[in-house]
């Protein structure tokens, strides 16, 4: 390996949470990877509780290549956790994958080179089978859609975390400093310059998915509020289509009066159109909430993320 300590050709970033006994694993398969440029490794603890950072620490001792070793000061996300890997990378280009093992390193470098070979800025993969979780997949496929309708994202396109980039396309993205990141959502609104590649995706090697049912929430409000205001155009919609409903139901009424005389009954249809409307105007405030909530936690400074601690391992003397 022709290796630069300062410039790396190739940045592998490698988010980390509660990793456990993948860990080993994970940095085994580094260190068995057969790669000619030069690289580096970054590993981003993301809060993890089961004592990840030490155990990398340990383990990294006689790795081969440079390695920073970050530790964010809590749990921030795994996209908060990515970008301020991508911050931390030096190489032309940049791979991030899980580290669950379920993204193979050969399978990475056949990402790094087609994104090579072409003209595009970021390649996403696209798996032949995949081995996530039923739950996993309903999540993957509900926020392909969303930003399909929302990013103006290509319908062919399938958003991975397992992704190759290029260095100019870091920079750009990495000048956000919103509080609620949205990795896809920023290259999205980056460039337009974007394959695919069909790659194996391979069993996890142990463990559950860290995405629970709060997390996917999360990701799902900072895909709705925090890159489109798509929301905030339903809203008006659904607005202007309740107006109209009053007014019909209103110039009902006003005939009704003059032809047939007042009558007593439809309570119960009074009842349910004033809870309609009611409803309505609850979730019109709801949505206008949280934008004016996420702004107000924008100006604010309410940080994307904050680390803990930075460790830099240089590479193994031959």
């Amino acid at each position: 390996m022709a290796a630069d300590a300062e410039h790396p050709e190739v940045s592998f970033v490698v988010p980390l949470h509660n990793t456990g006994s993948a860990l080993p694993l994970l940095l085994e398969a580094f260190r068995a990877m057969q790669i000619e440029e030069s690289w580096e490794l970054v590993l981003v603890d993301d809060g993890s509780t089961d004592g990840t950072f030490m155990r990398a620490g340990e383990l990294l001792r006689d790795f081969p290549a440079p390695v920073t070793l970050v530790a964010l000061a809590r749990n921030f996300g795994e996209h908060a956790a990515v970008l301020e890997g991508y911050r931390r990378s030096r190489g032309r280009f940049v791979v991030n994958l899980d580290d669950d093992l379920q993204n193979p390193l050969s399978e990475a470098l056949k990402l790094l080179q087609h994104l090579r070979a072409s003209d595009a800025e970021v390649v996403y993969s696209r798996y032949a089978d995949k081995k996530h979780s039923r739950r996993r997949n309903a999540a993957s496929w509900l926020a392909n859609r969303c930003a399909t309708l929302l990013l103006g994202k290509p319908r062919e396109l399938y958003l991975s975390s397992f992704r190759a980039l290029r260095r100019e396309l870091i920079e750009r993205i990495v000048m956000y400093r919103g509080p609620y990141p949205y990795i896809d959502g920023l290259i999205l609104g980056a460039t337009n310059r974007i394959e695919t590649l069909v790659v194996e995706h391979a069993a996890r090697a142990s463990g559950n998915s860290g995405y629970t049912p709060r997390k996917l929430i999360r990701l799902a409000l900072s895909l709705l509020f925090d890159f489109s205001v798509m929301p905030l155009r339903l809203a008006s919609v659904l607005g202007v289509v309740l107006c109209a409903l009053g007014a019909v139901i209103l110039a009902e009424v006003v005939i009704e009066t003059i032809f047939v005389g007042q009558r007593q009954i439809g309570w119960g249809s009074l009842m349910g159109a004033l809870a309609v409307f009611s409803g309505a105007q609850l979730l019109m405030l709801g949505i206008i909430g949280e934008y004016v909530g996420r702004a107000f936690l924008t100006v604010s400074g309410k940080p994307q993320s904050l680390v803990r601690t930075v460790i830099q391992h240089e590479r193994r003397a031959a």
